[in-house]
């Protein structure tokens, strides 16, 4: 069992409340292949050839959801794991369907996990990108109204697909999880998904689905914008 203080992961179903400062978040674990399976001589697919970390800068994550649209500015002066893995995953479709299935209010909200797309909602909060974890980029930005932060296990080396937004200040994250970016268009959006009405787990009743990512290039006005500190 894994336990943290804030937004953490605990065995198969994550859980999270603003009473205990705690919010969790599991990621999936991969299978391995046993002796009785048969071997095959398919070569392994390619490695992906690692982009140039200015690929990532100056960049804004537009999120579509059934409620409205959010825009994340990216810090990757501060978090560039955390920004590229982000980035990655949205410009291959990974987020499109997922659903942000844990809102606490006065705390934040929590999405990113495939399982919501069509997986039996006991399991939401559990699923992860399959592929890797990003270690842990703990800065001085303070996790204030519109911080947008990654979510992991007890080891903080263990970040994977799913992120929160923060709805009110939560000092209280600092120095535990990784903030990689913020929102700069939208809050009110985060403000309606937060205070929809909940189920056990914290899990809205009629979730919001983020349709789709979009990835493009900041605004002169964007990227004149500084950070929250």
């Amino acid at each position: 069992m894994f336990a943290l203080i804030c937004c953490s992961q605990t065995g198969n179903s994550d859980t999270a409340t603003a009473q205990t400062d705690s919010a969790t978040t599991t990621v999936a674990t991969e299978t391995t292949a046993t002796a009785a399976e048969p071997m095959t001589s398919a070569a392994p697919p390619p490695a992906e050839e690692k982009k140039p970390m200015s690929d990532y800068e100056n960049k804004v994550a537009e999120l579509h959801t059934t409620a409205g649209q959010i825009n994340i500015k990216f810090y990757p002066d501060v978090a560039p794991g955390h920004v590229q893995n982000f980035i990655d995953l949205s410009t291959k479709g990974f987020y499109d369907g997922t659903k942000f299935h844990r809102v606490i209010p006065g705390f934040m909200i929590q999405g990113g996990d495939p399982n919501t797309i069509k997986g039996d909602p006991r399991t939401w909060g559990t699923g992860g990108n399959g592929q890797n974890y990003v270690k842990a980029e703990f800065s001085s930005i303070t996790h204030k109204r519109g911080i947008v932060s990654m979510a992991r296990a007890s080891d903080p080396n263990s970040a994977s697909s799913q992120f929160f937004i923060v709805v009110a200040d939560s000092k209280f994250l600092d120095n535990n999880y990784s903030v990689f970016g913020e929102v700069t268009k939208g809050m009110d959006v985060a403000d309606k998904i937060v205070n929809a009405q909940t189920g056990p787990g914290d899990r809205p009743l009629e979730p919001t689905t983020i349709t789709k990512v979009v990835v493009r290039d900041a605004t002169a006005e964007e990227k004149a914008q500084g950070k929250q500190q």
